[in-house]
């Protein structure tokens, strides 16, 4: 727990300032579309398929996703639609042989059934999201969307009341906040789509809805990026 003790701090500091699994069957390679440059830059297009998020495409070129994003200027993942072409530099356009079975894993799935109310980045009383706040349709259950350990829990973190974080083993986290229920603890390993706590709300408002962050790091990501 020691070596989280900064990150928490860190946690604490920005949420007090502030506030798309590749579904393929069978072994294939990414679908390419023939060289091309952009910006004086060699490489290739990649065709968005169903389900794709921009992280499962920097997986499969072995490419950050934040050069990904870079270099195609996207500014909203939203906009990213199926058969959108995303431009790979020439030095990461050798596909990473891949099945499916062998990359689910690796995803992100969304934590709750729900409806984003405030988006990453967006403006609330003079706050900036570092994450989503996703109203649920019918189920209050959250699962968790990356399997991990649990390495951090408090029941009145800040603002956020229940909090809890769980460390992927790869340098991402990822953080749900203003749970009713929590019915997991510190140390516990967790598998991706286990039922992890209930979404409740804090203080006086009484809106039910899971704050969700994605880390790297410290540093906070869209998560728009990474889920279907």
């Amino acid at each position: 727990m020691f070596k989280y003790k900064s990150f928490f701090w860190s946690l604490t500091y920005l949420l007090s300032t502030t506030y798309y699994l590749l579904f393929l069957t069978g072994c294939a390679t990414a679908p390419l579309v023939r060289p091309l440059e952009l910006a004086g830059v060699p490489g290739i297009y990649h065709r968005v398929e169903k389900g794709q998020t921009l992280f499962r495409i920097s997986k499969i070129y072995n490419i950050d996703l934040d050069d990904v994003i870079r270099i195609n200027r996207i500014s909203d993942a939203t906009n990213i639609e199926v058969g959108q072409l995303i431009f790979i530099p020439k030095s990461a356009t050798k596909p990473i042989p891949y099945s499916s079975a062998a990359y689910t894993s690796e995803d992100f799935i969304w934590p709750v059934r729900g409806r984003v109310i405030s988006n990453f980045g967006a403006f609330s009383d003079n706050m900036i999201n570092r994450g989503l706040n996703i109203q649920p349709y019918v189920n209050r259950e959250i699962v968790a969307s990356r399997s991990g350990r649990v390495v951090f829990y408090s029941p009145n973190f800040y603002n956020y009341g229940k909090t809890m974080i769980i460390d992927h083993g790869d340098g991402f986290l990822s953080i749900y906040a203003r749970n009713s229920e929590v019915f997991i603890k510190a140390g516990d390993n967790i598998k991706r789509g286990e039922v992890i706590a209930k979404i409740g709300s804090v203080g006086r408002d009484k809106n039910e809805y899971l704050h969700f962050e994605i880390r790297k790091g410290h540093i906070v990501q869209n998560p728009n990026f990474y889920l279907p």
